[in-house]
């Protein structure tokens, strides 16, 4: 039977000081998509369940990425009709791996998700993968192991960096930096491409645990993240 993968989109839908709209980044869904639903099944869910919300900013910026429009003209149900993240908690061990897509919205409501973190937690018990892209690496950094240390202390990892944030000019509007934060709680384990823009997925093991922390740092690296996801998944 095919591995099961529990992906979670935010249901954030504006950012909070400037109501402009936001949610999660078409890419960073359309491509792991792209590179995982034929080999395993997944179930998408999100903190309030029903639609969540598509970032405008990323169907436009990714209008000439052809996986991403037949996604998006394709797959409109995966992300119209998700599951509440509450209902995942109980069935969490139906599940082989967790998968966190990017965008601002996440940084909003998934930071201090109690659900959220419950299920991290449960994963990472488990020794089961726990993938988060772009901003989505947000969710590891209150995550803890089941000892109460971080989950990625001292752990390499990557997610938007500061360059990014500042390059479109949102910095000012998150609730924190996700580069410093994740330097942070990991004791200075963050990486990054050479370049902003460059793909750079990070493949660790979680602080206390074995289970496998699968980070990738922004629109270019969710192919890589879902080719991790299929290799942590012995596919």
């Amino acid at each position: 039977m095919a591995p099961k993968v529990l992906v979670v989109l935010t249901s954030q839908d504006k950012i909070d000081a400037t109501g402009n709209p936001t949610g999660w980044f078409l890419p960073e869904f359309a491509h792991p998509h792209e590179v995982l639903h034929d080999k395993v099944s997944l179930t998408i869910a999100s903190p309030k369940g029903g639609e969540a919300p598509l970032d405008p900013k990323s169907v436009k910026m990714f209008e000439g990425d052809e996986v991403s429009q037949k996604f998006l003209k394709e797959q409109k149900a995966l992300w119209t009709n998700t599951h509440k993240l509450a209902d995942m908690l109980p069935r969490a061990d139906e599940f082989d791996a967790i998968f966190y897509v990017g965008g601002h919205g996440p940084m909003f409501d998934l930071t201090n998700d109690h659900v959220s973190l419950a299920l991290i937690q449960t994963f990472a018990a488990a020794n089961k993968p726990v993938a988060a892209v772009c901003h989505g690496p947000c969710v590891l950094l209150n995550a803890t192991a089941p000892s109460g240390v971080p989950l990625i202390s001292g752990v390499g990892v990557t997610g938007f960096s500061n360059a990014e944030e500042d390059s479109i000019h949102l910095s000012s509007v998150m609730p924190f930096m996700l580069e410093t934060e994740l330097g942070r709680v990991t004791g200075g384990k963050y990486v990054k491409a050479g370049e902003p823009w460059g793909e750079m997925v990070v493949v660790g093991k979680a602080a206390g645990t074995g289970s496998t922390i699968i980070t990738g740092q922004n629109p270019a690296s969710a192919a890589g993240v879902g080719k991790a996801i299929l290799k942590a998944l012995g596919l």
